[in-house]
């Protein structure tokens, strides 16, 4: 495979490695209040071009046999909700006895306890041809059940 090819399978992940290397290079763009408004940018301008942009390569039956798969979504909303956080709070009991600073112990337990955001999940999910309309109704449902 040639290194044109590779980056073309890799895009994202070469994508992610670039964006991180540019915050670091320059972290005044991504502040709040910054050039870059991320308080906006992010949490509804990006947001909202990824369910457009996902919604757009939906079919009608793949999205109707996606929500009709209640099993799958209770399983994932239990991994994501109940599991994964028990599994945290368990790791910090064991990491609450050795030096560890507590405040970055309370920052895991804080985000042990999210779940997984919309936007990864979703193209993360399509990167490796899985379940797309699951996964936008299961990030979905289970940002909106943190929130309230």
């Amino acid at each position: 495979m040639g290194l044109l090819a590779r980056i073309r399978k890799e895009w994202f992940i070469i994508g992610i490695v670039l964006v991180i290397l540019s915050a670091k290079l320059q972290p005044s763009l991504g502040v709040r209040g910054g050039p870059l408004k991320p308080e906006i940018t992010i949490a509804y301008v990006a947001v909202s071009v990824i369910f457009f942009n996902s919604g757009l390569s939906l079919k009608t039956e793949e999205l109707t046999s996606a929500l009709l798969h209640v099993r799958l979504h209770l399983l994932v909303q239990s991994f994501t909700l109940l599991f994964f956080p028990l599994a945290v709070w368990l790791l910090l009991k064991v990491l609450a006895l050795t030096a560890i600073n507590q405040w970055l112990l309370k920052g895991l337990q804080t985000v042990g306890c999210m779940p997984p955001p919309v936007s990864s999940a979703v193209i993360l999910t399509k990167a490796v041809g899985g379940n797309e309309a699951a996964a936008i109704f299961n990030s979905a449902f289970g940002s909106f059940l943190v929130r309230f």
